[in-house]
């Protein structure tokens, strides 16, 4: 069950300050991890071929080899794979509000060439699969759409999302003039849907992804398919300022018009294997881009391939926002796998962070068949026929699931900072890591431009636990100094991944390094907010500057030639340093605790940014906020700044540091299903081996089964906006399941 509540804010605000810090140190231990980062790397070269466009009011989009730009400045965007077709189209609105709540500033789709066109001829751009709608609602909430348009295009559909009829005509994926026919048909369907939407037109779609996963070579396969497309697709309107290609498994990247993108998964359902699978490459920093590239000793098995790469920005469209579910092999996803693998890509020089799923769905009916990818249908896996929740941030349902807080603190951070780390290049230390099984050489990197930027430190691994890192300690040798972070080695626990600012600047002060990780700022108030990792003292060192001052009433102040050192810092909602400047300039910093910091928002309400803490999913509609949550006792918001006036439906529940409450006057709800069994079970049928794996049993299998009616209570409540039923099974995983009219096993 879900509660809704809205707030209304009305224009006005306080002011609030908050700001990151820094220190250094004298003594190097021996355990200390070197980096040199003195050789200054070049402005960015152009790409050999023009990328870019520019929109009918001037703004411009357009990469260098380094990074994407946005109307001349660097850009670092974070995109989100939501597959509209898979969700009903109702409940749109309210999940784009979602996904741009956490972070997201594009929204990537799959255009299911099956979903559209199960039968020849007769395409389907209606309800759930009407195209032209979710970009409308995107552009209406400011947000930018990646169409992906294949024709194949995977995404655990059916045939890869090639409808059955066009298998029997022709071969597919090359340049025959039967399959072009038809996928100039279908590509020009989709002009038409999107016609007027993309960026030249004044809309938001800045990008189209040509097929997916392509290796085939020969004649009129390879790279002169993928151009070949590119062409299809321009002539059908589909004329957007970037064009993409996957990058790996041995892809075909032409040497011109598209750009390559890249992936890494945390574990992988199509995997034959039913065990743990081997140490992930994707938790090593590494400038290798391509997962499959990395051998058992960490070295490159194609540098050709890492030479081509390097020609291009570090794109990423397909980074594990969670895992499908097969028959066979059903990995369980962990917050820390998702998180730290993005860490670990930050640190490695990725410059566009795409999530592969970011938002879950179910597959829609088809009208000859279920669509899901089988054995049955030629493909190695078989796959839910319903479900695609992927695990992902947001749910098959719209729910949160827990990776949704932790990786909105990267979100937050890019906003803000991304424009200042996407021209910085990574640096790797003097010792790195041996093999794929060294569990105890520190995992660590910088990036850095000149002698400011963030160090990179990973101490986690997919079902392989690290050794803990004591005395650690980072050397960093910059162009114009070197600076021992932290002054006095300490520890870093298993399990733990975080990143460091390096000579931040904040305003007239400068932050040297500090040991929190830092999560945004509101730049018109100067307020910086960081976070304590667990096990991991927070400490910030200043460079001291006459007549500025310093304060932190309830930490350690210590000087020291020429720096000033705040340690001890109890984690909280309060101010922890400010700092003043003499010329009146005025600054704050507050750390919070790693549970609060994963309810922190920012969002724009009543024309200003604020922060919001808030237990409950969060999302704004203009000036609305609106809570969602499934215990009464979460439906409250302390803001930063305040808003001026009282909020209507909410009491004002007082101060807590710098945040001002106001709770919800919602009472509680309880629901319970009623559960009646209707038949006991009869034998397990027995398995059937596929060519590889055991075979998803057919529907028969299930005439044995027993049988249980779940009957949810009649809810009559304006405060409801939704109704889950959770199932906890004795053995197997919990599943939250909503009816749409669908059966659910």
């Amino acid at each position: 069950m879900k509660r809704t509540v809205v707030l209304s804010l009305l224009l006005g605000c306080l002011l609030v300050v908050s700001f990151p810090c820094t220190a250094q140190t004298d003594v190097q231990s021996a355990d200390t991890v070197i980096i040199d980062a003195r050789l200054v790397s070049g402005a960015p070269k152009a790409l050999p071929f023009p990328v870019g466009g520019t929109s009918p009011d001037g703004h411009k989009l357009y990469a260098n080899r380094r990074y994407l730009i946005r109307d001349g400045q660097p850009w670092f965007p974070i995109v989100g794979e939501f597959h509209y077709s898979r969700y009903p189209e109702r409940e749109w609105e309210q999940e784009i509000l979602k996904i741009k709540a956490g972070g997201i500033q594009v929204i990537s789709t799959y255009v299911f060439w099956i979903h559209h066109e199960e039968i020849e001829g007769q395409f389907d751009w209606s309800g759930q699969r009407n195209l032209r709608r979710i970009v409308q609602l995107c552009a209406k909430h400011g947000m930018y759409v990646w169409i992906r348009v294949g024709p194949w295009a995977h995404g655990e559909v059916r045939n890869g999302g090639l409808p059955d009829w066009l298998l029997l005509k022709t071969a597919t994926r090359e340049n025959n003039p039967t399959y072009l026919k038809y996928v100039t048909r279908f590509y020009g369907q989709i002009g038409e849907q999107t016609k007027g939407l993309f960026w030249k037109d004044g809309g938001r779609i800045i990008g189209v992804q040509l097929e997916n996963e392509y290796s085939a070579r020969g004649p009129g396969k390879g790279a002169e398919h993928i151009l070949r497309l590119r062409k299809i697709a321009h002539d059908a309107g589909l004329d957007a300022p970037f064009y993409t290609v996957t990058g790996w498994d041995g892809a075909a990247i032409p040497s011109r018009d598209v750009l390559p993108v890249f992936s890494g998964y945390a574990d992988g359902f199509w995997w034959r294997r039913l065990d743990e699978l081997p140490p992930n490459p994707n938790y090593f920093f590494t400038k290798i881009r391509c997962q499959e590239n990395v051998s058992e000793s960490l070295r490159s098995i194609h540098p050709d391939i890492d030479a081509l790469d390097d020609k291009y920005p570090f794109l990423t469209s397909e980074m594990g926002g969670g895992m499908e579910i097969a028959y066979h092999r059903r990995p369980l996803m962990s917050v820390d796998d998702t998180a730290a693998m993005e860490l670990v890509k930050l640190g490695s020089g990725v410059t566009m962070y795409g999530y592969y799923m970011f938002h879950g769905g179910t597959n829609p009916e088809g009208k000859k068949t279920s669509l899901q990818e089988s054995q049955a249908t030629g493909y190695p896996n078989d796959l839910p026929s319903k479900s695609y929740d992927f695990q992902a941030p947001l749910g098959e349902f719209g729910q949160a699931h827990p990776s949704f807080g932790a990786l909105k603190l990267f979100h937050l951070f890019l906003d803000d900072f991304g424009p200042e780390l996407a021209p910085m290049m990574p640096y790797f230390p003097e010792r790195l890591p041996t093999s794929l099984h060294d569990v105890s050489t520190p995992r660590v990197s910088a990036r850095l431009q000149n002698d400011h930027g963030f160090l990179f430190i990973n101490n986690y691994q997919r079902t392989y636990p690290l050794s803990e890192h004591k005395n650690f300690q980072v050397h960093l040798k910059l162009p114009a100094e070197q600076i021992d972070i932290p002054r006095r080695p300490l520890t870093i626990p298993t399990g733990s991944y975080t990143f460091w600012p390096v000579n931040l600047a904040l305003g007239r002060s400068v932050l040297r390094y500090a040991t929190a990780q830092l999560i945004c700022k509101l730049a018109d108030t100067n307020t910086y907010v960081f976070f304590a990792v667990p096990g991991i003292p927070a400490e910030f060192a200043f460079e001291e500057k006459n007549g500025d001052a310093i304060e932190a009433s309830e930490a350690r102040v210590e000087r020291s030639a020429g720096l000033v050192f705040v340690g001890h810092v109890n984690p909280g909602t309060g101010s922890a340093i400010r700092l003043r400047g003499r010329n009146g300039e005025a600054a704050q910093i507050v750390v919070l605790s790693p549970q609060q910091a994963q309810s922190l928002w920012k969002l724009t309400l009543g024309g200003k940014e604020r922060l919001i803490l808030s237990a409950a999913q969060v999302y704004a509609d203009g000036d609305k906020l609106v809570l969602l949550a499934s215990n009464a006792s979460e439906l409250k918001a302390a803001f930063f700044p305040a808003p001026k006036h009282s909020v209507a439906g909410f009491s004002d529940a007082g101060q807590d540091g710098i945040f001002h409450i106001y709770a919800a006057q919602v009472q509680p709800l309880k629901l319970t299903a009623k559960v009646e069994k209707l038949s006991d079970p009869g034998a397990d049928p027995p398995l059937k081996m596929g060519k590889e794996v055991v075979l998803m049993p057919d529907e028969s299998a299930f005439e044995s089964a027993a049988k249980w009616r779940i009957k949810p209570p009649d809810l009559n409540s304006d405060a409801v906006s939704d109704v889950l039923l959770r199932i906890h099974y004795k053995r197997g995983h919990c599943a939250h399941l909503r009816g749409r009219g669908t059966t659910h096993r």
